[in-house]
């Protein structure tokens, strides 16, 4: 396992839906993306940050998209797609493991800011590429096999003041 030093290069990647609906169902609050942020560099070398977030027509979405933007944040948006039987669908996640793959020959770690299960295959790889890989997310609601998957995680959870509006 890599140790974090100053001279790392950090790329962070902000499951935003993800983040969102897990603060509001436990919380209901909201995340404070500029401590998630200032926490996941932790004083390295920052190389990229991509928020994914969606489109969902809200009224208040335009000001969070541009406040992320504000923050530090690249913001990658996606439309949400609704179905003839009137479900509907988003997410990011081939996305996400697509920018973090092509990455990873630019950094020395990736924080994947997410506790969806589906990125522990992603978190794999990456180690084996020689990546140090790190998680932010809820505990509660983080998959168990993203969580073995990684060199840190870092639960939200245990300094909600810290990263919770």
């Amino acid at each position: 396992m890599t140790e974090i030093h100053p001279d790392q290069r950090v790329a962070v990647l902000a499951d935003s839906q993800n983040l969102y609906h897990t603060a509001q169902s436990l919380y209901s609050r909201n995340i404070d993306y500029s401590s998630l942020l200032e926490k996941a560099v932790a004083d390295r070398s920052l190389v990229r940050a991509i928020a994914y977030v969606i489109r969902a027509d809200s009224p208040e979405e335009e000001k969070f998209f541009e406040a992320l933007v504000d923050i530090g944040f690249e913001t990658k948006i996606k439309a949400i797609k609704t179905f003839g039987d009137g479900s509907k669908k988003a997410d990011w996640d081939v996305g996400m493991s697509l920018d973090a793959v092509t990455l990873a020959s630019h950094v020395d770690t990736v924080v994947l800011c997410t506790g969806d299960g589906d990125f522990s295959r992603l978190c794999s790889h990456l180690r084996h590429e020689g990546v140090r890989v790190e998680v932010m997310s809820f505990g509660s609601s983080t998959a168990e096999e993203l969580i073995d998957a990684t060199d840190a995680f870092i639960d939200l959870a245990e300094r909600e003041d810290t990263f919770l509006l």
